[in-house]
């Protein structure tokens, strides 16, 4: 079953309330509703994370949880979804986004080399800016919504997996 699955790769919610990060929502993280997993919750927290790290900006992981929480969706799913961008995938995610951006746009492509620092970053978004980050946007919507819908099918389908073999258990023991 996917909760299963998915609540032994959580941390405890009183580890991720003692985040010095998330303090700054308060008394909003003892709701309980954020820390329930269920199919609606992991679904909508699915898919906000995996909007959110398409995006390229320092502070992903604050911008999911600041949508997971007036949404209802599982905070914990949500913040960690984001983490599939991480230091290995950046380059070849924020590259496609890229890719996705100049396709979009018309635009030619632009010879560049990342570099981790503000200087590049300043001097990268007047040439490569738009296009990456409109194939962001784009690629974070297509992923999100199908991140939303995939798990939300992938849950649906495992529950009904489960039921049919608890059905043909319990048939097999009563034919017996």
């Amino acid at each position: 079953m996917p909760r299963k699955f998915i609540q032994r790769f959580l941390p405890d919610h009183q580890t991720i309330k003692n985040q010095r990060a998330l303090q700054m929502f308060g008394n909003i993280l003892h709701e309980p509703n954020l820390w329930h997993l269920n199919r609606r919750s992991a679904s909508r927290a699915f898919g906000i994370g995996l909007f959110f790290a398409f995006w390229p900006v320092p502070f992903q992981m604050w911008l999911s949880a600041a949508t997971a929480i007036p949404s209802k969706a599982n905070l914990p799913v949500s913040v960690a979804t984001v983490w599939i961008t991480n230091p290995f995938t950046m380059p070849p995610i924020f590259y496609g986004a890229y890719k996705v951006g100049t396709t979009v746009l018309g635009a030619r492509e632009q010879q560049f080399e990342i570099q981790f620092s503000l200087d590049w970053l300043i001097q990268s978004l007047g040439t490569i800016g738009p296009a990456l980050l409109v194939g962001s946007l784009i690629c974070g919507i297509v992923f999100g919504v199908a991140g939303y819908f995939g798990l939300n099918w992938l849950w649906r389908f495992s529950v009904q997996k489960s039921w049919d073999a608890r059905k043909q258990r319990r048939l097999a023991r009563d034919t017996n």
